[in-house]
């Protein structure tokens, strides 16, 4: 019988399960809206009825373990969701111990970010590499360090915030309370803003007929640029070069073999390539020009893949630090 893994992926929207074999495929999968506002018992109670409906999908399914990202601050090792900002009531939670004990099963805990680079580093676009920085541009920016087949987790499993890296001293004030982070200036949620600004309800303009004259998103901002509106193909330049700015920091501070672009904000990665790319040429040392940067391959599946792998790839590179049965 094959061997599964339960899998959870904990977004502030979205929480979703799937159970995932040891080649990344995923045989089921689920979805309900997160109650993040109802704190941490009704969201890990929601995590529990998901289970049972993946399970009831499988009932014959060898699962040995759960894997699960979520948004930080966390402690990996301890698995401790520590204080995440989109989950209301999350304080130093023993998210490991509560559900190890609940199902008898070894359990895992990641940083999202981090699950999904690991994904992507096993089965998706960082395959083959010995490391990859992976970058999710969507409503914030989030990242994730895979060095030397592991996960890089810095103290407390706290690095690799690489959105609240200081990029410029100017912009929009940060939800962290700093300016010039580098989600604050480069985010889908930044671009949108910049387009929102731009334009005016009942302008005419091809953004806002997009947006129905409410808020324009980066979605509404890449279908514009695709249709070869010249507010969105400028828009989508300074949103690249911001980028490249970012990715060329991290391409100093890691240097990896790949750079590896998700989240939304992927879906326009074409249009946005060449800019990033030409930015990097120009701010970026000569021996770190080289790098690639690419595009996701797993989509929003590669953090439910890499959380099952930290329980299916036991003993293998990028095996979790510690695990905990009930």
């Amino acid at each position: 019988m094959t061997r599964l893994a339960l899998a959870f992926d904990l977004g502030g929207t979205e929480l979703r399960g799937a159970l995932v074999e040891s080649d990344g495929g995923v045989v089921a999968q689920v979805s309900a809206p997160t109650m993040a506002i109802a704190g941490s018992d009704a969201v890990i109670g929601q995590i529990i009825a998901l289970a049972g409906a993946l399970l009831t999908q499988r009932p014959k399914a060898d699962v040995v373990g759960i894997g699960i990202g979520a948004p930080g601050p966390l402690d990996p090792k301890a698995g401790i969701v520590i204080a995440p900002p989109t989950l209301a009531g999350w304080h130093d939670v023993p998210l490991i111990d509560i559900l190890g004990k609940h199902f008898g099963l070894p359990v895992r805990l990641e940083n999202d970010a981090n699950a999904a680079a690991l994904g992507e580093w096993r089965f998706g676009a960082g395959q083959g590499t010995g490391s990859l920085v992976f970058v999710t541009v969507s409503t914030g920016i989030g990242g994730g360090v895979v060095a030397d087949g592991h996960i890089y987790h810095g103290r407390r499993g706290l690095a690799a915030e690489i959105g609240h890296m200081t990029i410029t001293g100017e912009g929009d004030r940060c939800f962290c309370g700093a300016v010039g982070c580098f989600e604050a200036v480069a985010s889908g949620t930044a671009l949108g803003r910049r387009a929102t600004a731009l334009t005016a309800p009942g302008d005419g303009s091809l953004l806002r007929r997009l947006s129905a004259d409410g808020d324009v998103s980066a979605r509404h901002v890449v279908e514009a640029a695709r249709a070869g509106d010249i507010s969105a193909l400028e828009l989508i330049e300074a949103e690249a070069k911001w980028l490249g700015i970012g990715f060329t920091n991290l391409l100093h501070l890691y240097s990896p073999d790949l750079i590896v672009m998700g989240g939304g904000l992927a879906n326009g990665f074409d249009l946005l390539a060449p800019t990033i790319r030409a930015t990097v040429e120009q701010r970026a040392m000569p021996a770190y020009r080289d790098v690639p940067i690419v595009p996701a391959r797993l989509g929003d599946r590669a953090g439910l893949i890499g959380a099952a792998s930290l329980i299916l790839w036991e003993g293998e590179p990028g095996a979790p630090l510690a695990m905990a049965t009930c």
